[in-house]
């Protein structure tokens, strides 16, 4: 990589988006969600009435997007709604959607817009598959259970009247389909700083990222 990359990988409702935000406003680098593209890859389908299990549909549409669409779907308040984000876990697993938006992920790592000294991404395979030599790895979870009650509060701050049951056990088959699937499996990279934010605020998971960041990336 030619300006440093800060890889933050993690299961769903870990808090890793918010994390990769801090950190990023924090060292004044450019921030890529890259479940974004996915959940982008998702909504269109929906939207078009397509089949999210048919690999060909999702490989084309992928393949369709260009960098304004991405810019236009990152903006859409129905890229937040949990039913596009179980189509992204879906679309995530066809090999033709990855390597669709392989190319995309690693030229915003490698040239981070608008002049900024580096990149921070976020995702389930950046510092496995996208960034394998990221400068610095995280890996950020918690429990199965807490990232359920998480996502629960998220869907009633909607508006939304969620049944518990129902949104552990779609974060359960999440994290079945993104751990098991064929392709960039989400699984920590070797190298990665695990942090389990299960029972820690905010803030002290941000100056526990921060601190390996800057043991990581002197000054």
């Amino acid at each position: 990589m030619s300006r440093p990359v800060i890889a933050i990988d993690g299961p769903a409702a870990s808090g890793k988006g918010t994390l990769a935000r801090k950190v990023a406003e924090a060292m004044g680098y450019a921030l890529l969600d890259t479940g974004a593209l996915y959940r982008g890859v998702a909504l269109t389908m929906i939207r078009a009435g397509a089949d999210l299990g048919d690999a060909d549909a999702a490989t084309a549409t992928a393949r369709s997007l260009t960098a304004t669409d991405i810019d236009r779907l990152t903006h859409d308040p129905d890229l937040r709604l949990d039913t596009t984000a179980s189509g992204a876990s879906r679309v995530s697993a066809v090999p033709g959607v990855r390597q669709a938006l392989l190319d995309f992920q690693r030229a915003f790592a490698a040239n981070p817009p608008d002049g900024r000294p580096g990149a921070v991404l976020d995702g389930r395979d950046i510092g496995t598959v996208i960034c394998p030599d990221a400068a610095v790895k995280l890996f950020v979870t918690a429990s199965v259970d807490v990232r359920a009650k998480r996502r629960f509060a998220e869907l009633q701050g909607r508006g939304e009247k969620p049944d518990f049951a129902d949104v552990l056990a779609d974060m359960r088959a999440r994290d079945d389909r993104d751990t098991k699937r064929a392709v960039a499996p989400l699984v920590p990279a070797v190298d990665a700083v695990i942090i389990d934010n299960s029972d820690m605020s905010p803030q002290q998971v941000l100056d526990t990222a921060l601190a390996v960041v800057r043991e990581k990336l002197p000054a």
